[in-house]
C-alpha cells in the first residue's frame, strides 16, 4: 500500500494510544474518528511533507 501509514494517536479522553491508517500523498488530513478504546469521537488533523508526517493533533470532537 503506498503512501498509507499506521499513525499512532493518544486518545484525548482516555489517554490510550491507537493506530489509524493515513495516506501520506495528501498534505494533511483532518478527521473526526472514534477511539478504538473508549469509543468517544476525536478530530484528528496530521501533516505530511514528502510522504512523513510532519505533525498530529488529537483533540475532542
Amino acid at each position: 500500500m503506498d503512501g498509507v501509514e499506521d499513525v499512532e494517536v493518544e486518545c484525548p479522553y482516555c489517554g490510550e494510544i491507537f493506530g489509524t491508517l493515513s495516506d501520506t500523498c495528501y498534505g494533511s488530513i483532518d478527521t473526526v474518528e472514534d477511539c478504538s478504546v473508549c469509543c468517544r469521537p476525536i478530530r484528528i488533523r496530521m501533516t505530511f511533507s514528502g510522504g512523513e508526517l510532519v505533525s498530529i493533533d488529537a483533540q475532542p470532537a
